[in-house]
């Protein structure tokens, strides 16, 4: 399994409106029906009312590399800047 971070400041008071309007896209559902996709979970900060992290799950870092090329993450690329200032990407090991 593949497991990576991603860590988003978002701009003040923009991100609950950054994941839902990714939910109200289809995006994270598109996402999560990609061939390999195991998780897919947006998590807020308690501490950072600005801060978002996600946690992607997948079979492979093939897979993964493949998700980034798809339609739909084309389309959250669009709008991302309207939300989110800066990313932070990282991996890590679920066992």
């Amino acid at each position: 399994m593949y497991t990576i971070y991603v860590v988003f400041k978002c701009l003040d008071g923009k991100r609950e409106a950054f994941v839902e309007r990714v939910k109200a896209e289809g995006i994270v559902d598109d996402i999560r029906a990609e061939d390999g996709c195991i998780r897919y979970d947006y998590y807020y900060s308690e501490k950072d009312p600005n801060e978002l992290l996600l946690i992607e799950a997948w079979e492979s870092a093939k897979h993964q590399q493949i998700h980034i090329d798809q339609p739909h993450m084309a389309h959250l690329r669009e709008f991302k800047a309207d939300y989110i200032t800066s990313t932070e990407l990282g991996e890590f090991e679920i066992k």
